[in-house]
């Protein structure tokens, strides 16, 4: 079971990098489409018209994939941002008090936030919505992202609860001492 999870954080991890390579690829294809336009007008007197349609939409649709795609990963590494001043000067046991208490409330509400992006998934697929643009496309495509993201945050986030129920340390508390001792040495 921790092999298929890892495989699933791995692999939201990987999809969010890969939304962020295609706007890097599309923000370059649109300036190379500018750039033909500039040389073909200072040539001719007339631009070739290149334009790629609808990019910022496409970039602002996959940047939000990558945000949310990237959520368990991004926790499971310890590069969400925690304020760990509190927990410094608490025992132990007390730590881990809160800890059970923060990744529970966590947990309640990315699956509370999950089980609304679902249903606004299939909203948006039962009544055919489409986005505005000159390239129209359906909402559900663009909204799945979002909904398997925070899907895979909330196991994520039960996953760790259930390690800290079980006596053990979460994982992003992992990376911090893993980090620690590489200062150390």
């Amino acid at each position: 079971m921790r092999c298929l999870l890892n495989t699933i954080y791995k692999a939201s991890g990987v999809l969010a990098a890969a939304c962020l390579a295609s706007i890097g690829l599309l923000v370059l294809a649109q300036v190379m489409c500018r750039i033909i336009n500039g040389i073909a007008k200072s040539i001719s007197g007339e631009s070739l018209g290149l334009v790629i349609p609808s990019v910022a939409e496409f970039a602002a649709f996959l940047l939000v994939a990558s945000a949310f795609l990237g959520l368990a990963y991004s926790m499971r590494h310890g590069s969400h941002i925690r304020v760990s001043l509190l927990t410094q000067k608490l025992s132990a046991q007390a730590k881990r008090k809160v800890e059970i208490f923060c990744l529970l409330t966590g947990f309640l509400l990315a699956a509370f936030c999950s089980w609304h992006a679902v249903l606004l998934v299939l909203d948006s697929w039962q009544f055919h919505e489409q986005s505005y643009g000159v390239i129209s496309v359906s909402l559900w495509w663009v909204q799945l992202p979002m909904a398997l993201g925070l899907v895979i945050l909330s196991i994520a986030l039960l996953d760790d609860l259930v390690v800290v129920l079980g006596g053990e340390d979460a994982s992003y508390t992992l990376v911090d001492a893993s980090e620690d001792m590489e200062v150390a040495e």
